[in-house]
């Protein structure tokens, strides 16, 4: 063989074998995991668990602590648990309990206080309760306030400009109601507003730049979950449509967190509750879905937020009333 051969010979190989190279390489690439472009990567943490797991619970966040009120608990389907996170020291302590056991409450904090609305005293939404409460961290007191002038359970409630907006909920006869009420604590009275576009209970509300936010929620059962987000606004007593919940689910968690309404959780997913965790921005009217998702699925829980954590306590791992938690779940973004 000559020289000439020899050289074109090994030329041709070595081509070859750059060009295999190159090929797997791509290969390779493609297989690569690729960080996701839909949304934004969070963690997922744990803080110390609760006194006692609590399921259909409401959350509060108020003079830099979390309160935890109501829910199932302890063998009963209605507390009047009161216990207070304080995540300096990442302790928990009991407080003065609610006036009477309730589940299902509409809560908020308003001026330093926490108002509680609504309920069910019984499992499968029943006896829905009119009741409102006015809770005082600084005092450790509670007082009741006039009723609400519907009674209903899975009620969503939010605080705005100094008043309090109870949306949705089921009434005594567990039908789901689009009744929408406002409290006036300087006045101590309640009247009727805009009804909600259409009934439905288990709905997330938040109120984010001068307007309250309806989230989700579902018609009757959890087959009736939807993902309508209609937004209210005070001035003109209506309400307009906004973009959708990606996922359509209800009995979530819902915070505002650095600048996104998150929305997690949820109830029911062919036989077992949501691991999403989406996030909307107001200001574009946008969601995106947050890479990380739960870690374990949830639904009747609630969510605060304090400074650069949302907080996540409670509720429960299994569709219907069971499986209920004692987990502080804590999740974050860079």
């Amino acid at each position: 063989m000559t020289d000439l051969v020899r050289w074109s010979t090994f030329s041709a190989m070595k081509t070859l074998t750059v060009l295999t190279i190159v090929v797997v390489i791509l290969a390779l690439a493609a297989n690569r995991p690729v960080k996701s472009q839909s949304g934004t990567r969070g963690i997922w943490s744990e803080k110390r668990r609760l006194p006692e797991p609590r399921g259909e619970v409401a959350a509060v966040a108020a003079g830099g602590k979390i309160y935890l009120l109501g829910g199932s608990a302890l063998g009963e389907d209605a507390q009047t648990l009161n216990e207070e996170y304080d995540p300096a020291t990442d302790q928990w302590r009991v407080r003065a309990p609610m006036p009477r056991g309730l589940s299902h409450v509409g809560a908020a904090g308003l001026n330093g206080k926490i108002y509680v609305v609504g309920g069910f005293i019984r499992n499968v939404h029943m006896g829905a309760q009119d009741v409102a409460l006015e809770y005082d961290p600084a005092k450790d007191t509670w007082r009741t306030l006039a009723p609400m002038k519907s009674p209903r359970g899975s009620v969503g409630l939010a605080a705005l400009n100094g008043k309090l907006y109870a949306a949705g909920g089921r009434g005594l006869d567990t039908v789901t109601v689009a009744t929408h009420e406002e409290y006036d604590p300087a006045t101590g009275k309640w009247r009727d507003l805009a009804p909600l576009p259409r009934a439905r209970d288990h709905l997330a509300v938040i109120a984010v730049d001068g307007r309250i936010h309806a989230i989700g929620g579902r018609f009757n059962a959890t087959v009736d979950n939807t993902g309508m987000h209609d937004v209210y606004d005070p001035a003109t007593n209506s309400w307009k449509s906004a973009a959708p919940l990606p996922t359509p689910r209800s009995s979530t968690a819902v915070t505002l967190y650095k600048g996104l309404i998150l929305v997690a959780g949820g109830e029911c997913n062919n036989g077992k509750t949501f691991v999403e965790n989406e996030g909307y921005d107001p200001k574009t009217d946008r969601w995106q879905t947050l890479t990380t998702m739960m870690p374990t699925g949830r639904h009747g829980f609630r969510a605060a937020t304090i400074g650069n954590y949302a907080y996540f306590p409670g509720g429960a791992g299994g569709c219907g009333g069971g499986a209920i938690s004692d987990t502080m779940l804590v999740f974050s973004l860079p």
